[in-house]
């Protein structure tokens, strides 16, 4: 009954501010609002294509056929080595591995370096171990920084519309190889 009452009160109480408004035919001005969008995070490979540190992962992902894969929804985490961790390997390796006879070692390199689900670096915990998309272990240890199988991640939780992004310092080499 009160809520009914505060009600009736509330709308007499318009009803009476407004009976006194005066109406009028003067030309009102319109001011154009510019909408302001916030913009989308971008999709992992849109990210790389995007960071000149990555542009060897780039060319690795176009050469492995991935680059439409890790533009899907996801989500995904990327343990995403730099130039320079490319450029670590023994002189000649990345040529060899982008050429197309080698497309099947290429792939396994890099889906060694994609675990399935978002996984940011609050997520890692010391000895964790995660499977990766080619179906095998990596170990994540979180004393003095967070390592992957060894390689320091330099830049951590760079958020994608399809996953996260973590830049390490070099490559992931499954065990096979």
């Amino acid at each position: 009954m009160k809520t009914l009452n505060y009600l009736f009160a509330l709308a007499l109480l318009f009803t009476v501010a407004c009976s006194g408004e005066k109406t009028s035919t003067e030309e009102v001005e319109v001011v154009e609002v510019e909408e302001v969008v916030a913009e989308q995070p971008k999709d992992i490979v849109t990210l790389a294509l995007e960071n000149e540190s990555l542009t060897t992962l780039v060319a690795a992902l176009k050469a492995g056929g991935l680059v439409e894969t890790l533009q899907g929804a996801g989500p995904f985490t990327v343990f995403a080595p730099t130039n320079e961790a490319f450029a670590a390997l023994p002189e000649g390796t990345v040529e060899d591995l982008l050429k197309p006879e080698n497309k099947d070692k290429l792939v396994a390199i890099l889906t060694y370096h994609v675990v399935p689900g978002k996984v940011i670096s609050t997520d890692l915990t010391d000895g964790m171990k995660a499977s990766t998309v080619n179906g095998q272990d990596i170990t994540i240890t979180t004393t003095d920084g967070a390592k992957v199988n060894g390689a320091t991640v330099i830049a951590a939780d760079v958020d994608a519309s399809n996953g996260v992004v973590h830049l390490v310092d070099a490559v992931l080499l499954p065990p096979a190889m």
